[in-house]
C-alpha cells in the first residue's frame, strides 16, 4: 500500500493494552535504507522523523528545503513492535513486517544468533532490513523475536534452553493465532546461537511449514569441550554443565522428534560451530525420516547473503508457494 511520509516527527502513538494478541508498544524509530522512519501501528502511517537521514537529500540545503515541501509517498511495509507473554507470564518481544494480502499467507519467524554483548534481540533483524526484504519479496509476514534476556524479552538468558525455547513458541503462537497468516505454512529460521534454540523448538512443535537452522550446533556438549574459553564461560553461566544441560539444548538427541523439512546452511570453515555437527545432524534427520538439506559454503561461521540467497530462494518460493518478486 501507498504510504505517505512527512518530515516531521509525531511521537504520539496509542498504546493499546497488554495482552497476547494486540500490538503494546511501537517502537518509535526503525532503519529503512537509511531512514529513521517513526511508526503508527493504529493507522499503519510510517513519517520520516526530524533525525532523518537521506543520503540523497543532504547534498545541498536546496534539496532538504524541497523535501520539506513535499509531501512522498513510498510503498513500504510496516514494521510493528509487540510484547506478548509466554505461559509463565514472561515479557516477548517481537517485531513484525506484515503483508497486505486479503487471504492468509504464510509467515516466517526468525531467531538472532550471539550479538557480543549487545543485547539488542530482534531489533538487529529489523535494522538491517531483513524483515522488510522478506516481507516484500516473499508477499509473507515476517517476524523476528527477541531470545531471553535479550531485547525486552524477560530473562534471565539461559544459553538457549527451555526459556528461550518457551519465549520461541510463544511467538510462534502468537503468528497463529492472527487472522491474515497461514498456520500451516509457518517456517522457524534460525541463526547461530538461535539456530540452536530452533532446532530444539522444532523438536517440540510439529506443525511447523519448515525449519531453516544456520551455522547451528547440534550437539552441545561436542561444541562445548572445543569450543574457546569465552564461549565455554557463557554455556556454564547460562546453562551450567549438568547433563540434563547439555540434552536440553541439543537436537541431535532429539532429531527423532522433529517432523518438519529442514535446510541446514553452514559455513566449511567455521571456527564457532564446526561443519561436522550439521553433517552429523543432516544424517540423524534423514534416518529419522525428516526431508533435508545440507548446503555448506565456503566461508567461515557468518554466511554472506550473496551466498545463502541461491539455496534460500528456492526453498522459500517453493515452501510458501509464491513468486519472489525481489529478494
Amino acid at each position: 500500500m501507498g504510504v505517505r511520509t512527512r518530515t516531521q516527527n509525531p511521537y504520539a502513538i496509542a498504546l493499546p493494552t497488554r495482552g497476547r494478541s494486540a500490538p503494546l508498544r511501537s517502537s518509535p524509530t526503525f532503519g529503512v535504507t537509511g531512514r529513521q522512519v517513526s511508526i503508527d501501528t493504529v493507522g499503519r502511517m510510517a513519517r520520516l522523523s526530524h533525525t532523518t537521514q537521506l543520503r540523497t537529500l543532504t547534498r545541498s540545503r536546496g534539496a532538504i528545503s524541497l523535501a520539506c515541501k513535499l509531501d512522498l509517498v513510498v510503498d513500504i511495509s510496516v514494521v510493528t513492535r509487540h510484547l506478548i507473554e509466554r505461559t509463565d507470564g514472561a515479557a516477548v518481544e517481537l517485531f513484525q513486517a506484515q503483508a497486505s494480502n486479503a487471504t492468509p499467507t504464510g509467515a516466517i519467524l526468525f531467531v538472532h544468533g550471539n550479538q557480543g554483548g549487545l543485547l539488542i534481540g530482534a531489533k538487529e533483524i529489523v535494522d538491517n532490513g531483513t524483515l522488510l526484504r522478506f516481507s516484500t519479496g516473499l508477499n509473507i509476514t515476517a517476524a523476528a523475536v527477541s531470545q531471553a534476556g535479550f531485547g525486552a524479552s524477560d530473562g534471565p538468558a539461559d544459553f538457549c534452553g527451555p526459556g528461550t525455547q518457551q519465549t520461541i513458541m510463544a511467538a510462534l503462537s502468537f503468528l497463529k493465532e492472527q487472522p491474515s497468516i497461514d498456520p500451516e505454512r509457518i517456517v522457524l529460521y534460525g541463526n547461530s546461537r538461535g539456530a540452536v534454540a530452533s532446532a530444539m523448538v522444532a523438536a517440540q512443535v510439529s506443525d511447523l511449514r519448515a525449519i531453516i537452522l544456520s551455522s547451528g550446533v547440534y550437539d552441545l556438549k561436542a561444541a562445548f569441550e572445543k569450543s574457546s574459553r569465552g564461549l565455554r564461560q557463557a554455556i556454564q553461566k547460562e546453562a551450567g554443565l549438568s547433563r540434563k544441560a547439555f540434552l536440553a539444548r541439543s537436537a541431535l538427541h532429539h532429531a527423532h522428534k522433529i517432523r518438519s523439512e529442514t535446510l541446514l546452511l553452514h559455513g566449511r570453515h567455521d571456527d564457532r560451530a564446526p561443519v561436522a555437527q550439521a553433517e552429523i545432524f543432516s544424517e540423524a534427520l534423514s534416518d529419522a525420516g525428516v526431508p533435508v538439506t545440507l548446503s555448506v559454503f565456503e566461508c567461515g561461521h557468518r554466511i554472506p547473503r550473496e551466498y545463502s540467497q541461491g539455496v534460500l530462494r528456492p526453498f522459500l518460493e517453493r515452501v510458501f508457494d509464491s513468486i519472489v518478486a525481489h529478494h
